[in-house]
């Protein structure tokens, strides 16, 4: 693995240990040439996705870019990192058992915003507001509406 820090190739690890629910192995590195210390961690990827945008566009699937989208979604919320790592991990296992290694890109949204619905409505509303791209008051209110169970009394 070599040195983020001084591009060395040689690198040391240091120690070892599972990470996200043993679905991947964390492991602490040290370079003998800068003495920097790193983290990596290593997953099994079972086939190389490439993403269809909806323009048609294809690019590789990122795991790092759903992490993020996912993380500032569920940002300043009350879910622990291991259970946001544990859905992340999920999801793509799911992306990776369609099938199919080329997913369009609403597809990956719809199974985020089902995976954020199930822990956390206000992160599944932030995610749905930039992937549904609302544009005005309105947008929120509609989807909030199709959101909550009918209300209405049969009286």
């Amino acid at each position: 693995m070599r040195c983020p820090f001084c591009g060395n190739v040689d690198t040391q690890v240091k120690d070892s240990r599972p990470a996200e629910d043993h679905v991947a192995i964390r492991r602490r590195r040290f370079c003998p040439a800068c003495g920097g210390r790193f983290t990596t961690y290593e997953r099994v990827q079972l086939r190389d996705l490439v993403v269809i945008k909806s323009n048609g566009r294809r690019e590789e699937f990122d795991r790092d870019k759903l992490e993020r989208s996912i993380r500032i979604a569920l940002q300043k919320r009350p879910v622990e990192p291991e259970r946001m790592d544990q859905m992340i991990s999920g999801i793509v296992r799911r992306l990776e058992s369609l099938g199919d290694t080329d997913i369009p890109s609403g597809t990956i949204g719809e199974i985020v915003m089902e995976s954020l619905a199930r822990i956390d409505t206000v992160a599944y509303v932030r995610f749905a507001s930039v992937y549904k791209n609302f544009q005005a008051a309105d947008d929120f209110e509609k989807f909030m509406t199709d959101l909550r169970p009918n209300n209405k009394s049969d009286a």
